[in-house]
């Protein structure tokens, strides 16, 4: 189970950086959550891969067994929370900054100078 969880976040992690390097802002919002989910599985699988224990607490757990660390968890779900309000803040930037220049290109600095660049003299 954990080599299958291990792939997993690694092919998770590898469309996230393809992803985040494209040119387009919707694929790079999409790899920005992609990573996101990456990390919070890694985080959570931190935590023990155990199916069906009871979470650490400490005098409540009946007997010895496998338990699962309530830490994790916790983390993950802070970090669900504010990945979604990041994810939130960025698409409404980018949808800011579509209806103000009419491109979601993220490399606006390159189209720019082509586009205003000073025609020679001598052509109309």
């Amino acid at each position: 189970m954990e080599i299958l969880l291990a792939t997993a976040i690694g092919w998770f992690t590898a469309v996230a950086v393809y992803l985040v390097l494209r040119r387009r802002v919707f694929p790079v919002i999409l790899g920005m959550t992609m990573l996101s989910y990456a990390v919070n599985v890694f985080l959570f699988a931190t935590g023990g891969l155990v199916v069906g224990a009871p979470p650490l607490l400490e005098g409540k757990v009946a007997g010895p067994g496998p338990m699962t660390d309530p830490l994790p968890q916790a983390l993950v779900l802070t970090a669900i929370v504010i990945s979604f309000g990041m994810t939130a803040v960025v698409v409404m930037m980018s949808l800011g900054a579509w209806f103000q220049s009419g491109s979601d290109r993220v490399d606006l600095d390159e189209a720019e100078p082509a586009a205003e660049a000073p025609q020679p003299e001598g052509r109309a």
